[in-house]
Parts: structure tokens; sequence; C-alpha cells
């Protein structure tokens, strides 16, 4: 079985997985932190979290596959932020996170996974159950990853290699193949730094390594289905998909993110920024098309709009007014007007001034009435 073990790593590796390595499929050690976390509101809207199947199965991995007899855990590596940390960016350009600038891993990763497990079969000579996951199933991914010793789990709750920092997406099999397990790292190696809960914006890092994902920009720009909070807003910037900070500011991306391999599937040149003024004019068919095999569907047209909307607010750029105006009156989506509104109060001047008095005597939704009126007031 050491050999089968070494010659699925290395096959792997061969694949373009960064990390591998092999998790006993036992009980979950942080069933109850997450537990705790859910039963505190920090999941936010993601309500597929919370239900009991779902609790039952990130308990232990047995409840999803009872025949596992180990778990292969991987790492996938992405290419690194283009921007420095906390950088304001561009005027006009919005930040998308780096792991969604190449094509969506959820596409990728699922058919290696696949070709793993079709060389264990010919390795072995036997038919194999398993089950693949690469954030796409109810298990507790970094835990799994930490106990086959790819990394420990940083204050930012990413997992972070010593070797190659956090710049990865996860994936896991778990099958009926009886492999060694791995041993954990056994160490934190975040010391005494706080660097990433400094240096976020909205202050969602808690201090048991979990986030409080209703402040979290990358769940305000892809989870949140609805309004962003308007004390929030200000804080998260020009990112319109995602947020890569908590990871940009961590000294083990700093010190070993240009050491890494290249990514198996690099976006190309520029796919870390959003033309805000562009974007604002997608229209439905015209976003799906664009973002078909890209990570920023699952923000949907509405979600990301507004998200363009807020960081054109933010970065408070009067070239920007003419398009908000557009999308104050011809928006068809109610969420994407309201937040077209907050933002040109945010801008201000007479064009802004005018376009919102424009707008709010044939407004009907209450909702972006509220919005047209108290951007008015900041007048």
């Amino acid at each position: 079985m050491n050999n089968l073990k070494s010659e699925i790593l290395a096959e792997a590796h061969r694949l373009g997985f960064l990390l591998a390595g092999v998790s006993h499929p036992g009980p979950s050690d942080s069933y109850q932190t997450y537990v705790d976390w859910l039963d505190a509101g920090r999941h936010g809207e993601m309500a597929y979290l919370a239900t009991d199947r779902a609790r039952q199965r990130r308990s232990d991995p047995r409840f999803i596959l009872p025949e596992v007899k180990s778990i292969l855990a991987l790492g996938f590596p992405y290419q690194a932020p283009q921007d420095a940390p906390n950088s304001s960016g561009q005027t006009g350009l919005g930040k998308i996170a780096a792991y969604a600038a190449g094509e969506d891993y959820h596409n990728t990763i699922p058919p290696l996974l696949e070709k793993i497990v079709i060389f264990a079969q010919e390795k072995t000579g036997q038919p194999v159950i398993w089950r693949g996951y690469t954030d796409t199933g109810p298990i507790l991914e970094r835990e799994l990853a930490q106990r086959a010793g790819l990394g420990w789990i940083g204050k930012n709750s990413c997992l972070i290699s010593p070797h190659y920092g956090s710049y990865f997406l996860l994936a896991e099999i778990l099958w009926d193949i009886p492999l060694e397990p791995d041993q954990p790292l056994g160490h934190d190696y975040c010391g005494a730094c706080t660097r990433c809960i400094d240096a976020c914006p909205t202050d969602c890092i808690l201090p048991n390594r979990t986030l409080d994902a209703r402040r979290c920009i990358s769940t305000l720009t892809i989870e949140n289905k609805d309004e962003f909070p308007p004390e929030l807003r200000p804080l998260t910037g020009d990112w319109v998909f995602g947020c890569d900070i908590c990871q940009q500011i961590c000294p083990w991306n700093v010190r070993f993110a240009s050491t890494r391999p290249d990514p198996a599937f690099p976006g190309p040149p520029g796919a870390q920024r959003a033309d805000l003024l562009n974007e604002l004019t997608l229209s439905a068919q015209t976003f799906n098309r664009k973002f078909r095999y890209s990570p920023v569907l699952r923000a949907k047209r509405r979600g990301y709009l507004r998200n363009i909307c807020v960081a054109l607010g933010n970065q408070a750029n009067t070239a920007a007014t003419a398009h908000l105006r557009s999308a104050l009156l011809t928006e068809p989506e109610n969420l994407v007007r309201a937040h077209a509104a907050w933002a040109l109060g945010q801008i201000g001047g007479q064009e802004a001034y005018l376009a919102l008095e424009e707008a709010l005597p044939v407004e009907t939704e209450p909702r972006v009435r509220a919005e047209i009126i108290n951007a008015l007031q900041r007048f």
C-alpha cells in the first residue's frame, strides 16, 4: 500500500496539484467550532450550511461515504494577486479575486479527480467506491487538508502551506482505498502575527480562526444576494467579486508565493480587473456569455452589477455619473437601481443631484425610493 500511495501522490502532482496528502476518515476534530459558528449566525445568508443533513455530514465523513477508508486531500494552485495589499487600484477599474481570474475551478478540478480515481483503479485492478469534492459538498475541507499535512489553518481561516503560502484551492477524494494517513504539521506557524486581522477592512476575522461571513467582502460580493449593508459599503473599496486582502498581507504569501510553480490554469492578462463603466452596461445575455466559464457567474448579473455600483460610489469618480444615471432610470433590477442611487449620492455634484431628482418621481419600488431619498439628503 505504501507503493500505491506514492504512485497516487505522484500522479496527483503530475496532473497539476501543488499539494497532496492522505487524511484519516474519522470524525471531525473541529466540528464543535463549526456548530458554534452556525449557531451564532455567522454564516449569513448561506442557510444551506446549517441544515440538519449538512451538519451531520460535516461531523464525520462516513456519513457521506460509509465505505471510506482514507481521504486524498489536494491543493490546486492559482495565480497570485497582481495588486499590492490594500492598494487603491486604478480609478475606473474594480478588483476580482485572483482565484476567479481563470476558468471556474468547479469545472477544471473534478475531471482531474476522476483521472486520479481511474489511475488508482488501474493500479489496484479493482473498482473504487469514491466521492470527489472541491468546495462542492458538506465536508470540512480545511480540517481534512490539515490532517493530511498540507498546511495549517491560519488566523485568516485559510489553509497555509509552509512552502507555498495559501494561493491554492482545496479538493478531496473520499474512497475505499486504505492508504496510510500522513501526519499533520503539529505546529501553528502564525505565531503572534495578526497582520490579516489588522488589515481586514470590515473586521470580519474572528479570534478563533473563523470569519463572520456577514461582514466578509468575499461573501458580500458573491454569496449575498440582497443589498449591501449600508454601513459596510464604504469599507468594501473597489472589490467587485471576492477579496484577497487577508492573503496578500500574510507573510507566508509575501515570502513564498513567488516561488510556487506556475498555476495550471492561469487567467488571461487583466482578468483580475473589471472595467466598471463597461460592466455596468452588461445585458443579461452578454453577462452570461462573458462569464459562462468563470466563477463570477455565481454572483449572477444583478449581484455583480450591484457590486459594480458600490465600487463606483467608493471611487467617487464623476465620470461614472452619466452611467449610474442611466442605470437608475433604465435598469430592470431593483437591486441594481438601489445601489446606483447610493453611488450617485457618494459621488455628489450637480449632475448626480439632478439624476436623483429625475428618478424619484418615476421610481415605484419602495426600497429604491428610500435609497434615492437618502442619497439626496447627502447634498
